[in-house]
């Protein structure tokens, strides 16, 4: 996704729920709960699913889980806008942070918490 399309989405969202009057409803802590509640949406999905079965949806669990996706894309992209904060950046700033916790040498083939990794 590259910036103009999460404009495009932050800006079709913005005239979503300015049309509704919802404007009023969005605030960060309104618009984290229900982040909170679509992230546990989609891992409803998954709950029960061993490590394969989760790599081969059917098409009507892709479809399902495609929604939650979006769902959790909305409200992350609402409140980035609602915050001020351009998540592009923010997501590629933290990649560099995690990269410094997380080099190479250290943690190839490992998933251990960077304050553990020998």
């Amino acid at each position: 996704m590259n910036q103009d399309n999460l404009t495009l989405l932050r800006d079709a969202i913005r005239d979503f729920a300015k049309a509704r009057d919802w404007e009023q409803f969005h605030t960060p802590k309104n618009l984290i709960m229900a982040l909170s509640v679509e992230t546990a949406e989609l891992m409803e999905h998954f709950q029960w699913l061993t490590p394969e079965q989760s790599l081969h949806l059917d098409a009507k669990s892709r479809t399902e889980v495609a929604q939650e996706i979006a769902d959790v894309l909305i409200y992350l992209t609402r409140l980035a806008d609602v915050l001020e904060i351009d998540p592009l950046q923010a997501a590629f700033d933290k990649i560099q942070i995690n990269a410094q916790k997380y080099p190479v040498e250290k943690s190839r083939g490992h998933n251990t918490k960077y304050d553990k990794l020998d």
